[in-house]
């Protein structure tokens, strides 16, 4: 395997100016200077418009394949690109930083000092440098000073690459180099492509030191107790680790270690369609001066967000550091997990809203990553479409399904986690015929699977098509809600979507056993 060439660095010396480390108003005022259609909402967030890609391009990403990576790497799920074709695409973001003003950010991505990394980034954008900057961990003065950075992420996103690429002609590029240890991205401006870089990095490393890797959120109980929530976006991970009545760690990306789970991020990035106080009073509240709203429409006048128009996109986003969650966790980092969720927004409408899950259940179920894709998450999503994500996060998982699930197995094994799937998604039909499930019984649900003496120590009936162990009584949920078959009309029509997904989820579930 040919070797990388020597650039391993990205020289700024033509850059017209370079900032370093600016402070969050000092952001937006040029933001706000550079881009009219930027503005800032009555609550004082920046409202930023990404343009053409309102959400992730995973087609658009590759990895370096070399001595280093190619024994390592998922490479079913992850494109390759040669060392040389990397360097060309990094000598090319090299010479278009030539006159252009760049921020250098300077993060922290790990909670646990053992396992955190210092990434730097460089970046043509004030509103993408707010971004990270609010999204990940914030050196202090001290750290600021001495920092030396393991890995840099190059985000220029408002230029495009016009080369070709494995043969291929595009615009948008997210490439990653492990033996560099740099990250290049263009012809994006969608900004959570810079957070998935550092995540996709993160489940590389931490795996291969013995530490689990993964998307979900997590928080902790009044009793010290801590919950993991897995599920892609859109399922309800940001919104139901946001509770009230528990303590946040992090709504997306974490490790597990020997001393319990760590959040890889510093901050938040919660889908905003359809938000109201009532259902997300957390999230409604973070979103103020010094987070950045993407995509959200405004009142011209008032500058008021209209959070229920998806006109532009349905993957209206913010960005908010921890620090506006008034229940949040610091340092970020919590116990071993005695509950575990799995999320699904089964757009079939035939799983139950809450079965629990035996270690066996669990591993089939964590492989397939079952859900369905909501729209606005991906280019070209207009409405969910049936999926399987192994891991819960197939374009973020740079080595194969089974190490995460072996490390997985482990860590629940050992510390006697109870493992739940919750569907977040139709009931009473499939997407355009039955109702999105209720929050507030989603919710329920959850709260009497985390109490002591709860739904795990109750009674549990058998889905006759899926062998779930789906709990009898909820208490504050309607009983006919928790057999989904009792919510359609016809019977029949549930029981050929029910067998058509079993038999979906059995295939799917082979190709890892």
């Amino acid at each position: 395997m040919t070797q990388p060439d020597t650039l391993t660095s990205i020289d700024l010396s033509k850059a017209a100016v370079i900032h370093k480390n600016r402070s969050i108003p000092q952001l937006i005022e040029d933001a706000l200077s550079r881009r009219p259609s930027f503005k800032l909402s009555s609550t004082g967030a920046l409202v930023a418009y990404t343009g053409k890609y309102t959400g992730r391009t995973p087609n658009d990403k590759y990895v370096v394949k070399d001595a280093n990576s190619e024994p390592h790497v998922w490479w079913e799920a992850n494109q390759s690109m040669s060392p040389e074709d990397f360097g060309e695409l990094l000598r090319y973001a090299e010479s278009k930083i030539a006159g252009h003003t760049i921020d250098i950010v300077d993060t922290l991505a790990g909670a646990n000092p053992t396992h955190q990394l210092r990434v730097r980034f460089i970046v043509e954008s004030p509103y993408h440098a707010q971004f990270i900057r609010q999204m990940l961990i914030r050196p202090t003065a001290e750290q600021l000073a001495n920092f030396d950075p393991d890995w840099t992420v190059i985000d220029l996103g408002i230029e495009a690459y016009p080369r070709m690429v494995d043969g291929k002609e595009r615009d948008a590029i997210i490439a990653l180099d492990f033996t560099r240890k740099m990250v290049v991205i263009m012809g994006t401006r969608y900004a959570g492509e810079m957070k998935k870089s550092v995540f996709s990095i993160m489940n590389y490393i931490l795996p291969l030191k013995g530490v689990m890797s993964m998307h979900c959120s997590a928080n902790i109980g009044p009793a010290g107790d801590t919950a993991l929530f897995f599920g892609l976006s859109g399922t309800g991970k940001t919104t139901l680790s946001a509770d009230p009545e528990r303590s946040l760690i992090g709504d997306d990306e974490h490790g597990w270690d020997e001393d319990g789970v760590f959040n890889i991020e510093g901050g938040c990035y919660a889908k905003c369609i359809r938000l109201s106080k009532e259902g997300e009073p957390e999230i409604w509240d973070a979103i103020r001066f010094g987070s950045v709203l993407e995509n959200v429409v405004l009142d011209e006048e008032t500058r008021v967000a209209d959070y229920d128009d998806g006109s532009l996109t349905e993957n209206t986003r913010c960005a908010y550091p921890l620090e506006h969650i008034e229940n949040a966790v610091f340092p970020s980092r919590g116990g071993h997990p005695k509950n575990i969720v799995f999320l699904t927004a089964d757009a079939f409408g035939v799983l139950p809203p809450i079965a629990k899950l035996s270690p066996e259940e669990a591993m089939i179920q964590f492989l397939n990553g079952y859900t369905a894709k909501v729209a606005g998450t991906e280019a070209g999503v207009t409405e969910p479409e049936v999926t399987f994500s192994a891991c819960f996060g197939k374009p973020f998982m740079t080595l194969p399904p089974k190490v995460y699930a072996e490390l997985l197995r482990k860590k629940i094994a050992e510390h006697g986690s109870e493992v739940w799937l919750i569907n977040t998604g139709w009931t009473g039909g499939p997407y355009g015929v039955g109702s999105r499930m209720k929050l507030s019984y989603t919710r329920q649900m959850i709260r009497e699977a985390f109490r002591p003496g709860g739904l795990a120590a109750g009674q549990f009936q058998k889905d006759p098509i899926f062998g779930l162990s789906v709990p009898v009584a909820v208490e504050g949920v309607p009983s006919e809600l928790l057999m989904p078959r009792n919510t359609w009309a016809d019977k029949d029509a549930y029981d050929a979507k029910a067998n058509e997904l079993k038999a979906r989820m059995d295939a799917n579930a082979q190709k890892f056993l």
